[in-house]
């Protein structure tokens, strides 16, 4: 066996007990969606896992008024101290299962096994446990004594972090006293899935988390709905701006965490061999699908071709291939249209005339796979240093002075986060004080704690998830006005549907969906 060559250790998955379909999680159960139902299938073989179903905008409906059933009648009314306990409950079964997560998370969504089993699950179990201890405590969020909870929050996470944004959208609503209806990512529902059976493990009452399945215009019909008092969104910059739009003049408060082109500053006094590893970690973590991911590098002139060279180096020994086995460095891109985006951004840049370095790797024969690009004689102008590529692909440029660095940091419509790398921490503050983005790592880079608000600037959306402040996005201060007039809600709702897509069924009964053996309190059907 040669040099940094590896045998496979591919994690098993055995231990996943999948249905062959799923339906909608409402009101406390698994039901048969409404729409058509589509499959899920693994990015790195193309081969199916499941098939789920399709809200319709009837389901929505349905999902919504159970929300609002359980927000008037049990959660908002429970103690703080009470709510708390179920969202420490929940908290331990993602722990107990936390293998289980792992392998249906890297298996759905194409991330390596130790990113999903080392990052992912444990950031969700944190953030659960975090916000079970800010149930009872609410008076210190920051908008007075008896803060009251919003009502039922309508969520759509993307399918980069899957069931990570799950939990930091989900925990501190729940904490907050208010109650869901999320929509995951059409391509990544597996774990929202799996993860309505914890929900039903923790007993958790009915209604107060309901999940629908669908693509866009699901997503589109839940956060339209006249019924939800609050927003929060996570994706696209340009489908955030038109949520922004619809939720104009309605009263639902609102939280969107969009696109981003962070920069990763390096000064010569930098650490070197620590800024390498941060530079991989900041762009090839999750093969770049990470809205902070830091995809400008901005290498101080005197020591920029250093770094390239050292960085090609260690790109060099990163293992692409199967996201189960241990050793995969670089897994799978998420989809076809993802794959298909990143490949044509990057032909634009050597167009454009940016000089391109791919490390080279053996590329699977099935499945969707990029490897690992640098770009250098990058111009600001340049496509690939303004848009969000959303894959692994980096584009370097240089500075002289500090003042440069800033100048190129700050010339992008993003403003998400950034990175600093020097061993002068007076410098360090003196660069951070000047950049437009949300967060700032300082000789580091994508490091997340429940405890620290993250979301950004400009066209990279506005609101914070995570701390105090992502607890605030779900409270409105005592004494504040109603956000809408439910009678009126109802009203609308008993005069028919909202708006269905085109593409979707007419309403048809309502079954549940069919028992089948297995887990206790799992739904689906065989």
């Amino acid at each position: 066996m040669s040099f940094l060559e590896y045998a496979p250790a591919p994690e098993s998955t055995a231990l996943l007990h999948l249905r062959e379909h799923y339906g909608l999680f409402i009101d406390g159960r698994f039901v048969e969606g409404r729409g058509t139902p589509f499959a899920t299938i693994s990015p790195a073989t193309q081969q199916h896992i499941a098939t789920i179903d399709t809200a319709s905008a009837e389901d929505i409906d349905d999902a919504i008024a159970a929300a609002r059933r359980a927000f008037e009648h049990t959660w908002s009314s429970m103690r703080g101290s009470d709510r708390g306990k179920y969202l420490y409950r929940i908290a331990r079964l993602v722990q107990e299962r936390a293998r289980e997560l792992a392998v249906a998370e890297s298996l759905d969504n194409g991330k390596p096994i130790k990113e999903s089993r080392d990052v992912d699950v444990p950031l969700v179990a944190a953030w659960f446990f975090y916000y079970a201890g800010w149930a009872d405590k609410l008076d210190y969020a920051g908008l007075g004594a008896n803060p009251r909870a919003l009502g039922v929050a309508g969520q759509v996470i993307p399918w980069n972090f899957p069931l990570l944004m799950l939990a930091w959208k989900i925990a501190p609503a729940l904490a907050a006293g208010n109650t869901v209806v999320i929509k995951p990512a059409e391509t990544t529902s597996l774990t929202a899935l799996l993860f309505a059976e914890i929900l039903q493990q923790a007993e958790l009452p009915p209604g107060v988390v309901n999940i629908v399945t669908g693509a866009g215009e699901t997503g589109a019909a839940l956060l339209g709905h006249p019924g939800i008092d609050k927003i929060a969104f996570t994706g696209s910059t340009a489908v955030g701006r038109a949520i922004a739009k619809q939720a104009a003049g309605t009263g639902k408060k609102l939280t969107l965490e969009l696109g981003g082109k962070a920069a990763n500053i390096v000064f010569d006094d930098a650490p070197i061999d620590q800024a390498i590893e941060g530079i991989v970690n900041g762009i090839f973590f999750n093969q770049g699908h990470v809205c902070c991911a830091g995809s400008r590098l901005l290498v101080q002139e005197s020591i920029h071709d250093e770094v390239v060279e050292r960085l090609k180096a260690r790109l060099s020994t990163l293992r692409m291939g199967d996201p189960l086995d241990k050793n995969t460095d670089i897994g799978a891109i998420n989809s076809r249209a993802q794959l298909d985006r990143i490949t044509a951004l990057a032909q634009v840049g050597e167009e454009e005339g940016a000089q391109r370095w791919s490390a080279e790797c053996e590329i699977p024969e099935s499945g969707f796979w990029y490897a690992p690009t640098i770009f250098t004689n990058v111009s600001t102008s340049d496509r690939i240093a303004r848009e969000e590529i959303f894959g692994p692909v980096l584009s370097v440029l240089s500075f002289r002075t500090p003042a440069e660095a800033i100048a190129k940091a700050n010339n992008t419509p993003y403003g998400l986060s950034a990175g600093i790398w020097s061993d002068k921490g007076s410098r360090i503050l003196a660069v951070a004080d000047k950049l437009r983005a949300g967060v700032i790592w300082a000789n580091t880079f994508n490091r997340f704690d429940p405890a620290s608000p993250f979301g950004g600037y400009k066209e990279s959306g506005y609101g914070r998830e995570g701390g105090r402040q992502g607890l605030a996005a779900y409270l409105d201060a005592a004494g504040s006005a109603p956000r809408h007039d439910y009678a009126a809600v109802a009203r609308a709702l008993a005069a028919g549907p909202a708006d269905a897509p085109t593409t979707e069924t007419s309403a048809a009964p309502r079954q549940p969906a069919a028992k089948t053996a297995g887990r206790k309190n799992t739904g689906g059907k065989k």
